[in-house]
């Protein structure tokens, strides 16, 4: 992994930490949503990047990345925080869980693309 992009995914790491931490001083629009559902989108986010650290092969085909983190992060729904945290379960849970991992996954093949754009 380049040193480049192992800073980018910290800082989009830090980014889904960051909308974490301020979920519960949010009080705009769609309060009722981003109370119930951005703490599983952004965790959701940050996930696939901390994956995208391991296996060499799992950071070259970005869709087993996006399984691999979803995977994780509807375990942990569906076992109540394994057993470790407090959970509460909602099935559109699993809906925020699987948008949080469709952003970030885009989010990588669209700068992929414009590096590798950029390259030509």
């Amino acid at each position: 992994m380049l040193k480049n992009e192992k800073i980018r995914n910290v800082i989009f790491i830090l980014l889904g930490v960051l909308l974490l931490l301020i979920k519960p001083h949010y009080n705009g629009p769609f309060l009722d949503i981003v109370k119930s559902y951005l703490g599983n989108i952004s965790i959701s986010f940050s996930v696939y990047f901390i994956i995208s650290f391991y296996s060499r092969q799992w950071k070259m085909n970005k869709l087993i990345t996006s399984m691999i983190a979803l995977l994780i992060v509807e375990l942990f729904e569906v076992l109540n925080g394994f057993g470790f945290m407090t959970n509460v379960y909602d099935n559109m849970d699993l809906l925020a869980n699987l948008l949080g991992i469709l952003i970030a996954f885009s989010i990588d093949l669209m700068i992929k693309n414009v590096f590798q754009k950029s390259r030509v």
